[in-house]
């Protein structure tokens, strides 16, 4: 499968993230934290003509991105149930939100020791956690990548 330009935008930027790992599946690459999928490239998946990338995300961040732009947004077959949203490459799609996009799936799936990696260092709450290991857990941790390293 020969490399693209909006490939390999999509792999710095899953690439960038602690421990992140790429694995052809599918005939696609797909992109890992620890084995689990987080990101899924398609390149015309069964003629759809898409050039995209599938982001694991949440059912109402899903639609909420569909109604915003259908253009660019759409729900990808067989994961789309699961609240992953298609991001279609092939339509200038703003690289900073595809960047956003992927740090919060790969929040989803990464274990918490790797996203203290992301999250900057801060005192300990009365509970005795960080505010990061806090948010981290709710999945609502603002996207702390700095994408202009990585693009």
């Amino acid at each position: 499968m020969a490399s693209n330009p909006h490939l390999a935008r999509l792999r710095r930027i899953c690439l960038a993230l602690p421990e992140a790992h790429e694995k052809v599946a599918w005939n696609s690459p797909t992109f890992r934290v620890n084995d689990k999928l987080f990101v899924h490239y398609r390149n015309n998946h069964h003629g759809d003509g898409r050039i995209a990338a599938w982001v694991k995300s949440q059912p109402d961040a899903q639609m909420d991105l569909v109604e915003s732009d259908p253009e660019v947004f759409f729900v990808p077959p067989y994961v789309g149930p699961s609240g992953w949203v298609g991001v279609r490459l092939d339509k200038k799609p703003d690289w900073d939100m595809v960047a956003e996009l992927v740090e919060h799936a790969y929040r989803m799936t990464a274990p918490k020791r790797l996203l203290r990696e992301l999250d900057p260092a801060e005192p300990p709450s009365a509970a005795g956690r960080s505010r990061a290991d806090a948010g981290a857990r709710s999945g609502s941790a603002p996207l702390q990548t700095d994408i202009r390293k990585i693009q």
